[in-house]
């Protein structure tokens, strides 16, 4: 039973595609900002997509499903390969919360590394431009 309620999370019957989306987006640890970013379009239209006032292409449904780790159909229906319900961390073994723990402090060190990252490459294309100029 338990099963059945978490794969309906997030389905048509309970949530928008804009309440997949910005979940899948939290859960990444994403801005709308950081996000729309990657995408390459406006953090307004970003926000427009959560919103549920106004939807994506197809090409960047597909790019929003990889950059979020979801799948296509997830993303869409809420059925498929994406997040289940909220997860009861206190049930869970002492060995899986501990590793739960060390993934999240992973993916926060990958965050900022690759924000940092993203800083140096900005820096260099302004490098370059300026040495061609």
């Amino acid at each position: 039973m338990a099963g059945n309620a978490e794969s309906t999370w997030f389905g048509d019957d309970v949530a928008t595609f804009g309440d997949r989306l910005e979940a899948a987006r939290e859960a990444a640890n994403l801005s709308i900002e950081e996000l729309a970013q990657r995408l390459g379009v406006r953090d307004t239209t970003l926000a427009a997509w959560e919103a549920d006032e106004w939807e994506p292409r197809g090409n960047r449904l597909q790019m929003l499903a990889g950059m979020l780790n979801v799948s296509l159909m997830w993303l869409m229906t809420g059925r498929g390969a994406g997040m289940g319900g909220p997860l009861d961390e206190a049930a869970l073994p002492l060995g899986a919360r501990l590793a739960l723990a060390e993934i999240t402090e992973l993916r926060g060190q990958m965050q900022l590394l690759t924000e940092k990252l993203r800083r140096a490459e900005q820096k260099l294309e302004a490098e370059m431009q300026e040495a061609v100029a």
